[in-house]
């Protein structure tokens, strides 16, 4: 029998040229731009690096046991942590960040990248070498490819995606397993990793590994037909196993305001006729941002022959069309919107579009395997009509294109010179091949060499697509402020026993609060719970749409008081009431609040008076502060500003909206005010844009007091502080608008914030203030009450929530749907809450059952097999 140990022998080179000659290719073109571990750059694009760094810093915090795996308290006021795990966070190579500390996370995540390429290469040159009757070099030229096509190094910002690539291979190997050997243990422990892994690429594999097999059984009915039931059996348990995760991932999408896409379009936007060979060309990117068109580019080899396979008379038509249909179906999908979201679950991306478009890199390599097979000396003459005709389809598409179309500006002549020379040095090497001026060898390192040429300029190209579309940013942004900032959380966890909440005024991401391990309101995420983001979005933290993302800068000092916002850092002095400078650290300082209020408090159980309004944060907060109060007071009073100098800007008004608009282009507008202030009054500028999606990625420094902050206009909130003010103050300040050439707002007015009213409100509050303790998953407190009332928490209400009053299960409800509350008796009475994600039991007892059923049907088709045919 040969072994695995004799197998690793025979092929120990090309198994760690598979791995390691992608891993070069991508870690040299990184080196040419000044991307290595230490270097100036992160191996993540701007709007990436900090996201996932900080949520791989976080899952090393779980693994060293510092927070729960279902629970976090660390994301926006608190999130079931399973499910982002699901997402981000689940695959086969994350737990290799336990090796770097927090603050060397895009340093773990260069390495962590690289590994994943590495070892989709590997995956594909075992299913390649098991699948094809191919030389070893041949393999390793279709596992290059393979481990470096566009989609996977264009869309390599998104690491968790990348996982994906690993499993397709084993996925389809087991396929053929299960069918040839009856052996499904490859596929069953391919297909649980891929949905652990990555529940959404995880879909679209399994979708298509299915349509791959339905193909296998209608082509190939006699020798497939017998494996439908054990592959149906095999597949199901397998998602059964990995219900683990699955299963919660899916209650928490469904329960907390996920909502699937509307068909409103039959096509989709911006795909065009010659898509197919724009993308084929070398080195070809556009964006990933909106407008793209997919990414399918695996190499001119594995194109050329995989029109092969469907030229070649040896190979039988039946195979051919079930192929071409199934290849047709996924290119019908790039131009039909309906198809284009089933593969994407019926929820349009954000951006990165057409994210199943691997799919058909991975069929067209594929095929190309199977072609290969058949390219022998007397079937030369096909191949090179087909290069030849793809050499024709390449210069058409070229010159029909419109280059002056700022849509097709990305198709270079150095994309399309090359796209010719590869197709022509393939062509010509397999006719040195047919007339024996190349030796077999000769010609399969040939090969060799060109593809890697070709797969490294294509590479190069798509790196430096990214570092023009995102451009990758500074690792020192992510490293630099670390020690500081992690210095004052350290300490305001050194000073607190119960919990409480704290915010970054100058943070490097909004998810810094689950890498530096403080609880906070910001986080950019596709896992979020929107129910509790909606309504915060309403009370002035802005989080529109999707809720994708929530921003805690720029709202007033109650909604501080109300988050139990207990601590501010910033880089430069701020002046807010209630928050004192206690320590500095390098460029940062410490400010502590101390209105803050606890996790919960009591309040009437009549919460109905709490009415919400559309587009008025200043009404819901004074509604909500009023009735956890008791109180009926006015908190907000506008005042008109005047304008006392502007430079670079013309000034509109038009009814309640004025427009700021640039003389001089690609210039700042700027616009200095004067205003007075009556004493006891915090001040904010009130900037409410009257079309958000106008503002692209413009920007407003204010600048007051001597002191200056940034914000991008469309992502935070509207109110910009101004400072508090003891005395009546004549205060001027300034704006100054960057990045587009106009920006529009409803009328600029400065809110007051009545100091005195505030505090009252608040020491009303805080006299039924309940503190609270946390665990990792829970919290827990004692409460005396002399009548029965509602305990308000600002825990974000998830149906993994349990509350137990003495020791008794109690009902949890939801205030506003946003917020868990629950009835308090009269009386003493100790409350524990505690968070399972909704669903892990039942996935829980789903793997564990699915995985005894599988084990034991193998054992009983193992004796069976023993009994019936004891000399296989």
């Amino acid at each position: 029998m040969f072994t695995f140990r004799q197998y690793l022998r025979t092929h120990r080179y090309f198994l760690l040229a598979s791995f390691l000659l992608p891993v070069i290719i991508l870690a040299g073109i990184y080196l040419s731009i000044g991307i290595y571990p230490g270097s100036s750059r992160s191996i993540l694009a701007s709007d990436a690096f900090a996201q996932f760094s900080n949520f791989h810093a976080s899952f090393r915090n779980m693994l060293l046991g510092k927070q729960s795996f279902f629970y976090t308290w660390n994301a926006s006021l608190g999130l079931n942590y399973l499910s982002l795990v699901s997402y981000y966070l689940g695959g086969l190579f994350t737990p290799l960040v336990l090796f770097f500390p927090n603050s060397y996370m895009p340093d773990a995540l260069y390495v962590v990248t690289l590994v994943k390429i590495g070892a989709a290469g590997l995956s594909f040159w075992l299913f390649a070498q098991h699948t094809f009757k191919l030389s070893r070099w041949n393999l390793l030229t279709l596992s290059s490819c393979y481990a470096l096509m566009s989609f996977a190094i264009a869309h390599s910002e998104i690491v968790m995606w990348l996982d994906t690539f690993t499993f397709l291979p084993l996925v389809i190997w087991g396929i053929h397993r299960l069918i040839q050997q009856r052996r499904p243990w490859l596929l069953f422990i391919s297909y649980t990793l891929l949905f652990i892994s990555n529940f959404y690429m995880g879909f679209m594999v399994a979708l298509f590994s299915g349509l791959y097999y339905l193909v296998l059984l209608f082509t190939q009915w006699k020798d497939v037909k017998h494996s439908f039931f054990p592959y149906a059996l095999t597949a199901g348990l397998s998602v059964g196993t990995a219900m683990l995760t699955l299963l919660p991932t899916y209650l928490d999408l469904k329960t907390n305001g996920e909502e699937l896409t509307k068909i409103t379009t039959l096509k989709t936007e911006a795909t065009g006729m010659f898509d197919f060979f724009i993308k084929n060309m070398v080195g070809v990117y556009d964006t990933t941002k909106y407008g793209s068109i997919p990414f399918i580019y695996i190499g001119l080899l594995p194109l050329s022959l995989c029109l092969f396979y469907f030229f070649v008379r040896t190979i039988p038509w039946q195979k051919k069309v079930g192929f071409a249909l199934l290849a047709g179906l996924i290119i019908a999908s790039f131009y039909f919107q309906p198809l284009n979201l089933f593969w994407q679950g019926m929820h349009a991306p954000n951006m990165f579009l057409f994210r199943y478009s691997f799919l058909l890199s991975f069929l067209i390599i594929l095929l190309a395997g199977y072609g290969w097979e058949q390219l022998t000396p007397k079937h030369t003459p096909i191949y090179l009509l087909g290069n030849l005709l793809l050499l024709i389809c390449f210069i058409v598409t070229y010159f029909v294109l419109d280059k002056s179309d700022t849509a097709y500006g990305y198709v270079t002549l150095s994309s399309f010179i090359l796209t010719l020379v590869f197709l022509g040095l393939y062509a010509l090497c397999t006719a040195s091949m047919t007339f024996h001026v190349l030796s077999l060898k000769q010609f399969s390192l040939l090969l060799l060499l060109c593809a890697v040429v070709e797969i490294g300029l294509n590479t190069n190209g798509m790196i430096h697509g990214i570092l023009d579309d995102w451009n990758y940013a500074s690792r020192s942004l992510y490293t630099d402020p670390y020690p500081s900032i992690q210095s004052l959380v350290n300490q305001t966890k050194e000073d607190n026993t119960t919990f409480y909440r704290l915010e970054n005024l100058d943070n490097v991401s909004p998810n810094d609060s689950i890498n530096y391990g403080y609880s906070g309101i910001s986080l950019f995420s596709s896992i979020r719970n929107r129910h509790s983001s909606s309504y915060l979005n309403q009370l002035g933290f802005r989080s529109s749409g999707t809720n994708l993302n929530i921003r805690y800068n720029n709202n007033t000092l109650l909604m501080d008081a109300f988050t139990g916002i207990k601590y501010n850092i910033a880089s430069t002095p701020i002046s807010k009431y209630g928050f004192t400078q206690t320590t500095t650290k390098g460029n940062y300082s410490l400010f502590e609040n101390t209105d803050a209020l606890s996790l919960g408090y009591l309040a009437s159980t009549d919460d109905q008076a709490v009415t919400t309004y559309d587009n008025d944060n200043l009404l819901n907060q004074t509604t909500l502060m009023n009735y956890l109060s008791g109180l009926d007071l006015n908190y907000f009073t506008l005042y008109p500003i005047r304008v006392i100098n502007t430079n670079n800007t013309t000034i509109e008004t038009q009814g309640n909206q004025t427009t700021y608009k640039e003389v001089a282009s690609n210039l700042a507008k700027d616009v200095t005010w004067d205003v007075t202030i009556p004493a006891n009054t915090q001040a904010y500028l009130s900037l409410y844009p009257s079309n958000y999606n106008d503002l692209q990625s413009s920007t407003v420094t204010i600048r007051v007091n001597g002191t200056e902050r940034k914000t991008q206009l469309n992502i935070n909130g509207q109110y910009y502080d101004l400072g508090y003010y003891a005395n009546e103050t004549t205060v001027t300040f300034a704006a100054s608008f960057y990045g587009t050439d106009q920006v529009t707002f409803q009328t600029p007015k400065v809110v007051g914030l009545d100091t005195i009213a505030y505090q009252e409100a608040v020491d009303a509050i805080q006299s039924q203030n309940v503190s609270m303790t946390t665990t990792n998953r829970g919290a827990s407190a004692t409460i005396t009450t002399g009548k029965e009332q509602a305990l308000i928490t600002t825990i974000p209400y998830d149906k993994g929530w349990s509350v137990a009053i003495d020791g008794k299960k109690a009902t949890v409800s939801s205030f506003k749907d946003a917020f868990v509350k629950v009835t308090i008796p009269k009386g003493t009475h100790t409350v524990v809450f505690s968070y399972l994600p909704d669903g892990f039991l039942l996935g829980l007892y789903s793997s564990l059952i699915s995985i005894a059923l599988f084990v034991f049907l193998q054992w009983l088709y193992g004796r069976h097999r023993k009994n019936h045919h004891p000399h296989t």
